[in-house]
């Protein structure tokens, strides 16, 4: 299959034979949107974009990633406005807000689900990120993407067959998508084609990680690490998602 311009960044992530290829890509978007909100093109000055940010707010993980990115010029700017937006917000909710009567099973802490209005305000709040909004609407596209190549492309199909496999996070996304993009006679080749995947992969993990505690046993002191050297790094990655190290936040003003 030509190669396109939306295809050339997934493809990419999976030339690169990481242990995760949407990790790399959730990695690199990440970026893109800090540098939009953030870096040198300065959209944090424009109200438009201030008007959402004001709005969605951002979640704890990209609260510290935007400090660690530097531009404190910037996130005072974005913090300045938000605040008054949050002030007014929680004022309204204060004003608004009147306790509930307790029940036995409030009383006994078996209430379903939170029962205070402040409380589910806050959360709302806690939950609201315009970064991770922006992600997802761009994650979707690329999911979709990855099944447009896997049933049109054999090329791109054999590499993820013999790939790396993907963190549990992503390879959860794509089974959850492969319900509603592949038709019934697809799917009977997709599972079992990335069970053997995953399975083939985790063993390796597994593997290298009981290799590398063998390696701290004195008799092995002279043996080869093999792959085991980054083996609880990679295993990590492999469970949890994410990245080996922090993404390279360029400002630092």
């Amino acid at each position: 299959m030509k190669e396109k311009l939306y295809t050339i960044p997934l493809n990419d992530a999976v030339n690169a034979n990481d242990e995760c290829p949407f990790c790399i890509i959730e990695r690199n978007v990440e970026q893109d949107l800090l540098d939009f909100v953030l870096g040198s093109g300065s959209s944090y000055m424009e109200s438009d974009v201030r008007g959402m940010t004001d709005k969605e707010g951002f979640c704890r993980n990209h609260f510290k990633k935007m400090f660690e990115y530097g531009n404190t010029l910037g996130n005072g700017w974005i913090l300045k406005t938000h605040y008054v937006r949050m002030n007014q917000e929680m004022s309204e909710q204060f004003k608004a807000f009147s306790p509930k009567k307790s029940s036995l099973l409030n009383k006994r802490g078996k209430g379903e689900g939170r029962q205070n209005s402040i409380g589910i305000w806050a959360a709302e709040k806690e939950n609201s990120c315009y970064i991770c909004k922006q992600f997802n609407e761009t994650y979707g596209r690329y999911m979709d993407t990855f099944f447009i190549l896997y049933q049109k492309d054999s090329a791109f199909r054999e590499k993820i067959e013999h790939s790396k496999g993907f963190c549990l996070h992503h390879f959860g996304d794509l089974c959850e998508a492969a319900e509603s993009k592949l038709s019934n006679k697809e799917k009977t080749s997709f599972y079992p084609a990335m069970f053997s995947l995953m399975e083939r992969n985790m063993k390796r993990m597994a593997d290298d990680v009981a290799w590398l505690v063998e390696k701290f046993d004195y008799r092995n002191k002279d043996a080869d690490w093999k792959a085991s050297k980054d083996a609880v790094q990679r295993g990590m990655q492999k469970l949890k998602g994410g990245y080996p190290a922090d993404p390279p936040y360029k400002m630092n003003k």
